[in-house]
């Protein structure tokens, strides 16, 4: 039997979340600094009552500070807290040190467990992943080109990256390299952790992108005869590509939440305005368009939420749910999409002031339905699962002719 109904403990968190975003985190969104985020003077003390709340990085085990919760409760704060651009970061749970944290849990070795994951789940570190490179599709990590080559007792990485967001100010690069270019494509690659003070790394620039929300910008990068040791490794040798999908899942469940947060917020925003903006005797809200509007937004985030939740559910039974795990990644950033716009539509040329949250929400969403596989990418996987299936049933049960 199905159970829509939120547990005790959850219900605790989304209300105590709530309390936190609306005591703290909205009204200190005026002093985010683009591309950096919040000031540290700011920030720090923000963290510590999220930590005290017992709300902080929902995605890892108590061990490491965490909530140590399952992908439901996962997606249900993210809800919450993304209504905000600066709500990830206040409660810990923001890319790319979520997803490298999800790395380092399952990947890392005790000792850089302690050196590498305990600071960045602490929240006093920062991190980046380094896997997209400008020569090569960004969609498909099998045709990387940098490389890393065994030296003695060390790793000599030679590579170019671009779109890794955060390299300013993070504190170390997981990057994914080729180490065996002979070996099967799923093989080929190796992640490393770089420290950023390594004379090897060079943040070149920052890329101009559309969107600001995320500190550290996102940035070209280039790996120059950069040394690592041995221990730098993380995992085996050939499992890159297998370990950088860890990050996939989980983040895709947190993505696809949080823009269900700020879809909530937009929706908010354009019937607060609807009921308050007169049209001669009527307000805009009387205008069977703007209902239109509403409802749409409504219909399609309840049914984002639905399919969301239920992938998050799966993940927490142990299956790795990649097909819901793809609908949600294409439905939900389209989503999320199409009610900013709606919303905008709105409010007209209001809708477009710096000033306003939607203005930014709006410049950020667009690349939501790029990065972590742009929507062509889930739509082949889920179209080709499905031909696959239907073609193996057909082989043990041959379809009647259908005639005219």
């Amino acid at each position: 039997m199905f159970n829509f109904t939120e547990s005790e403990d959850q219900k605790r968190m989304i209300d105590e979340a709530t309390e936190i975003m609306e005591k703290y985190v909205y009204p200190n969104e005026k002093y985010r600094v683009p591309h950096r985020g919040l000031p540290k003077e700011i920030l720090k003390p923000l963290q510590k009552v999220v930590k005290e709340k017992e709300l902080w990085a929902a995605h890892l085990p108590k061990k490491f500070g965490g909530m140590g919760q399952g992908f439901v409760s996962l997606g249900l704060l993210s809800e919450v807290i993304g209504q905000s651009p600066i709500g990830p970061y206040v409660f810990g749970s923001m890319a790319p040190d979520a997803g490298n944290g999800e790395i380092l849990l399952h990947a890392a070795t005790p000792e850089q467990k302690e050196r590498y994951l305990r600071p960045l789940a602490d929240g006093d570190v920062r991190s980046c992943f380094g896997m997209t490179e400008p020569e090569v599709s960004g969609s498909d990590p099998t045709t990387l080109q940098g490389k890393a080559v065994k030296e003695g007792k060390e790793w000599v990485i030679n590579a170019h990256k671009w779109y890794t967001t955060g390299a300013v100010g993070a504190a170390f690069c997981i990057a994914m390299v080729v180490t065996d270019p002979e070996a099967e494509k799923h093989k080929r690659t190796s992640l490393f952790i770089v420290e950023t003070d390594n004379p090897g790394f060079e943040v070149v620039r920052e890329v101009p992108v559309l969107g600001d929300h995320y500190p550290g910008g996102h940035c070209e990068v280039i790996f120059n005869n950069c040394r690592v040791s041995e221990e730098s490794m993380l995992g085996m040798r050939g499992e890159g590509f297998k370990l950088a999908q860890l990050r996939l899942g989980p983040g895709r469940i947190t993505h696809a939440m949080r823009w269900l947060g700020v879809a909530r917020r937009a929706v908010n925003e354009m019937i607060s305005y609807s009921l308050s903006k007169k049209d001669g005797d009527k307000t805009l809200a009387d205008s069977q368009i703007i209902q239109n509007f509403i409802a749409d937004s409504e219909a399609e985030i309840q049914a984002s939420r639905l399919l969301t939740l239920q992938a998050a559910w799966r993940m927490d039974q142990g299956d790795e749910a990649r097909r819901e795990v793809s609908l949600i990644k294409l439905y939900g950033a389209n989503v999320l999409n199409n009610v900013l716009d709606r919303a905008i539509q709105t409010l007209g040329m209001y809708g477009l002031k710096p000033s306003l949250s939607l203005e930014g929400l709006y410049r950020e969403a667009r690349a939501a339905r790029i990065y972590d596989g742009a929507d062509e990418v889930h739509r082949m996987v889920v179209a080709r699962g499905m031909l696959k299936e239907f073609k193996e049933k057909e082989r043990f049960n041959e379809p009647s002719t259908i005639k005219s």
